[in-house]
């Protein structure tokens, strides 16, 4: 199995990346690598932390790990730095705030969504205890309806015995 300088590693890996962000198929045909080579490559990076796109056509279809290391790699940086970041990573500014927006706010809405839980919860109860008090009534009216039932057989039964003895 032949080796691979780190450079020649990274310089191939970067043409999986955004911006070019080509197959791995094309890329093992142009550099005469074996695809599942760039496959583990492409995973390693990715369990380091580094934002891959993988099988995603479009950022916005990355999944929620990448978007996060994204986020967490441009924390700190100023317009500018962030302008450069999008430039060699194919994003935009707009989407990595949009990200940042966005994981924020599911921050924000835990405690909303906790009380709206309670609050389903709450009324989730009131329906089950609802639905089992009309359900103990049709059962007491299906009771009566049989009891009525056979009551009828059995009258019907003695009528027709008087019947056949007069």
């Amino acid at each position: 199995m032949p080796k691979y300088s780190e450079e020649r590693k990274e310089a191939i890996l970067k043409k999986l990346l955004p911006p070019y962000s080509k197959s791995v198929s094309v890329v093992a045909k142009e550099e005469g690598i074996s695809e599942q080579t760039l496959y583990n490559w492409r995973s390693q990076i990715k369990r380091q932390g580094k934002p891959v796109p993988g099988n995603k056509p479009t950022t916005d279809q990355w999944s929620a790990e990448a978007k996060l290391a994204v986020i967490i790699a441009t924390a700190h940086f100023s317009e500018s730095e962030l302008s450069q970041y999008c430039r060699e990573n194919g994003l935009y500014v707009e989407q990595i705030k949009q990200w940042k927006e966005d994981c924020l706010g599911g921050f924000k809405t835990s405690s909303v969504q906790k009380t709206e839980s309670k609050q389903q919860a709450k009324e989730d109860k009131k329906k089950i205890r609802s639905l089992e008090k009309e359900l103990r009534r049709k059962e007491k009216a299906l009771a009566e309806t049989a009891a009525l039932l056979v009551l009828r057989k059995k009258l019907n039964a003695l009528w027709e015995e008087d019947d056949e003895e007069s």
